[in-house]
């Protein structure tokens, strides 16, 4: 059983999904169709990810067999920072849905408060965080495009039918609140880092106060960051002591106890594995609970160890000091 999340739109999300963020190209058709028969219906996508076509290759594949409906799965997908211009919005839209061979997405999000110069699709697709690669020093630049732009644009996709929700990624409390003062079309989720060293314990008490589910990115913590060296193996969650302990006391493996946690706290999460086996281990998750006390353990693991943070990945990795967060 897929929990599923009510959004404020009448929407539900299923609570566990699937991450596509660095799952390799040629396995994913396969993976998406080995995962909708174990029982996902939730699969996070975005341009950035560089491999929607793929996606929708697995996707289209399992329609045609029968193994679900459109209308039984949830698709979402993310605006790069590069098309925040409002002209470039629907076409970027576009482009998502004809790689994943959809004629709408579930849920569209804005990946980043981060507006970046416009690269042509022709030019580079995805464009990258570069705008040129080949320049002597390259670096992202920065477009100022208001979020506000952005976001009405985004409105004008659910108006066109093109989208059913609309959301943000990376956003922290003051970005929402300023969007919520003139958006028409609020915000149905924020995509945010989540595990038990970055609880974000206010972050997820004001979204609950305005109504906007919560889904986690990088449930488990390190484990996704060690092959691009911003994690290393001694920071992982399955081996600390307090983990294994309430692991071990429900049979259950440390994965299991740290999703397990992250959907008992009222969110969504979405996991990346490309293993077959990992995808059944994360998905048998919904037929046990923790205890007040085990969650209670569990939060204060909290380090507020930030993996994912544009304010040191963007200066060591492309050469511009760009935080978001402070």
């Amino acid at each position: 059983m897929n929990n599923l999340l009510n959004l404020d739109t009448g929407s539900q999300i299923p609570s566990l999904g699937l991450g596509m963020w660095k799952i390799e190209k040629p396995i994913l058709p396969e993976l998406v169709q080995e995962a909708i028969k174990i029982g996902y219906r939730h699969f996070d996508c975005a341009c950035d990810y560089g491999n929607e076509p793929q996606v929708g290759e697995g996707l289209q594949a399992a329609m045609n067999n029968g193994l679900c409906n459109r209308e039984d799965l949830w698709i979402t997908s993310k605006l790069w920072n590069t098309y925040h211009a409002a002209e470039h919005v629907g076409p970027a839209l576009q482009r998502s849905l004809n790689d994943l061979q959809l004629d709408y997405l579930d849920l569209y999000l804005i990946h980043f408060p981060i507006a970046s110069k416009f690269v042509p699709f022709e030019h580079r697709y995805p464009p990258e965080w570069f705008y040129n690669p080949e320049a002597e020093v390259p670096k992202i630049e920065i477009d100022p495009v208001p979020i506000r732009e952005t976001w009405e644009a985004m409105e004008g996709l659910v108006s066109q039918g093109l989208v059913k929700n609309i959301g943000i990624c990376n956003f922290n409390c003051s970005l929402i609140r300023d969007l919520l003062s003139y958006a028409n079309i609020r915000p149905s989720v924020l995509q945010v880092e989540l595990h038990p060293r970055l609880t974000q314990e206010k972050l997820l008490k004001y979204c609950q106060q305005e109504e906007i589910a919560v889904t986690g990115f990088s449930p488990l913590g390190a484990e996704s960051y060690y092959s691009i060296g911003m994690a290393t193996p001694e920071q992982s969650l399955l081996t600390n002591p307090s983990i294994t302990k309430i692991a071990n006391s429900h049979e259950r493996t440390p994965a299991q106890i740290i999703l397990r946690w992250g959907v008992q706290r009222g969110t969504a999460i979405v996991p990346k594995t490309s293993s077959i086996e990992r995808l059944r281990e994360n998905f048998e998750i919904f037929d046990f609970n923790l205890s007040g006390e085990e969650m209670a353990a569990i939060t204060a693991l909290n380090l507020n160890q930030r993996y994912n943070d544009p304010g040191h990945f963007c200066e060591v990795a492309f050469n511009t000091f760009f935080p978001i967060y402070e």
